[in-house]
């Protein structure tokens, strides 16, 4: 298998109210002509966003009310101060804040929110990783 990660699908519990929340932070939609389920493109990564009972139905699980906090969905800015406008732009579409921007142990600043279904997402800003243009995450050797 080949290190990478192609598609992240969030199941969320209204799929048109989730779409508008992703759409308000100005991710370009892709595959308009796709019903049941709403595509992004974030760099050279795909985000979808499909009903949590149908991703559990097809994945053969049982239906969770609440997603993982096993795990966080991580921005990385190009600017310290864009950690707080991209949270608080987040929290303008209805997101709750959990942190608040502030300096980090790591050397580095963030914050995070959860989205409109509880899905954890961390904003920050590390000075040793490289964003490339379209996005793209470049980690020191």
């Amino acid at each position: 298998m080949d290190p990478r990660l192609s598609l992240i699908t969030l199941g969320v519990a209204d799929l048109d109210r989730a779409t508008s929340f992703y759409e308000g932070l100005g991710w370009p939609r892709r595959v308009r002509s796709a019903h049941g389920v709403t595509f992004f493109q974030i760099g050279g990564l795909g985000l979808s966003l499909y009903p949590r009972a149908e991703l559990a139905k097809d994945a053969g699980v049982p239906l969770a009310n609440s997603p993982s906090q096993g795990f966080t969905l991580a921005y990385n800015t190009r600017s310290r101060d864009e950690v707080s406008k991209v949270l608080a732009q987040a929290e303008a579409l209805g997101a709750q804040i959990t942190q608040h921007a502030q300096d980090a142990v790591w050397g580095g600043h963030h914050g995070h929110f959860c989205d409109l279904d509880g899905f954890l997402w961390e904003v920050a800003w590390n000075s040793s990783f490289v964003l490339e243009d379209d996005g793209s995450l470049i980690l020191p050797a």
